[in-house]
């Protein structure tokens, strides 16, 4: 979005304002952004919130988000090695 900002001289010159951060730069993703992630549906997603399950999350009033660093610790949680391992709840 261009604005005009008024320079010295009293002419406008163009301003570029910042653009909405990349999502690659952004510390959270939303629901669906993390349902697309793990092809899951967000549906899916609400119901492990309901249980308990899966990463931590953030909500703030309506809005539901996972900060990347849940979602990282959640996936590494979720490595194994062989089929045999045990898994602990």
């Amino acid at each position: 979005m261009l604005q005009t900002k008024p320079s010295i001289r009293g002419a406008s010159a163009p301003m570029v304002m910042p653009a909405q951060a990349a999502p690659h730069d952004r510390h959270v993703l939303s629901e669906v952004e993390l349902a697309n992630r793990w092809g899951v549906s967000p549906k899916t997603l609400q119901r492990w919130r309901m249980e308990g399950r899966g990463p931590q999350y953030l909500k703030l009033s309506k809005r539901v988000s996972y900060p990347l660093d849940a979602i990282t610790e959640y996936e590494n949680s979720a490595l194994h090695v062989s089929t045999s391992e045990r898994v602990s709840k």
